[in-house]
């Protein structure tokens, strides 16, 4: 196979750049199949950006409470910011740590039982089905208004998330401490503590914070569904247009969500 070349200025020969290739047929009709699906969705519900426009004027009293906080509201309120920050500590705690043990049945590596093994990832996939706000709805119904259904309501979403990271990587750690321990005649229950365990520590403690940062995004929005907390308070203020005060508790929401993921940050790189 000759490759071409030409001389450079200089006398130097250097080779022809080549071209690029044409685009794949494939790729294409991807692109085109999915223009035709969003038309097809924009379609079915009607889509328009023709009402931005028109309300806009009958917001804009609506927009101006927002510019102006009420911030004295946040000090107010401290109780439902301790109770946002307690269901997220509880709910993470528990639901990684249910979440490892289903993580180690729903692997090959960890569960030598076909019929368990497959029942476990039925189990999780049906948990992942549904998001958090369906479950604070069912807990609701169950045991009421509170700290209590947005507690158990997390705890069965982190379940979820958790086993199903966790299970990944135990199926991609490395087989040779596996092997040593089948040869020392090691368990199911000391093959997974000794030979896995060590290897997939560093990436559990990273969901574990992973999660964490996501409960406390997710109790305001459980808490408005009834699961206690700043998220009920603010829907409360909603409910009453108090935006001002809807106003302040966003703002301090984003400050705190900052704040623990800058802290999340710095727990990651000095533990994982």
């Amino acid at each position: 196979m000759t490759v071409t070349s030409t001389t450079s200025p200089h006398g130097a020969s250097a080779p022809v750049r080549p071209k690029k290739p044409a685009p794949s047929p494939l790729l294409i009709g991807g692109l085109v199949l999915a223009a035709i699906f969003t038309w097809w969705a924009a379609r079915e519900i009607e889509f328009t950006l023709g009402d931005l426009f028109t309300n806009f004027a009958n917001g804009w009293v609506v927009i101006q409470q927002f510019l102006e906080p009420n911030w004295s509201f946040i000090w107010r309120v401290w109780d439902a910011w301790v109770e946002t920050i307690s269901i997220s500590i509880v709910a993470t705690c528990v639901g990684v740590l249910a979440g490892l043990v289903f993580a180690f049945m729903a692997s090959r590596v960890t569960n030598r039982s076909g019929w368990l093994y497959r029942a476990t990832k039925i189990f999780l996939s049906i948990v992942r089905s549904l998001p958090d706000i369906a479950y604070v709805l069912i807990f609701v119904a169950l045991v009421g208004v509170g700290a209590l259904a947005g507690i158990l309501a997390l705890i069965i979403f982190n379940i979820g998330i958790a086993a199903k990271l966790t299970a990944e990587t135990i199926d991609a750690v490395e087989a040779g401490p596996i092997e040593a321990a089948d040869a020392a005649g090691a368990s199911t229950v000391g093959r997974s503590r000794w030979a896995v365990m060590p290897q997939i520590l560093p990436n559990y403690l990273s969901y574990c914070l992973y999660i964490f940062e996501l409960n406390i995004r997710s109790s305001v929005v459980i808490g408005i569904a009834g699961g206690g907390g700043i998220g009920q308070v603010l829907g409360v203020q909603f409910a009453r247009f108090q935006y001002e005060n809807v106003a302040a508790i966003t703002v301090a929401l984003f400050v705190v969500v900052l704040l623990i993921d800058q802290l999340s940050q710095f727990l990651r790189r000095r533990v994982v």
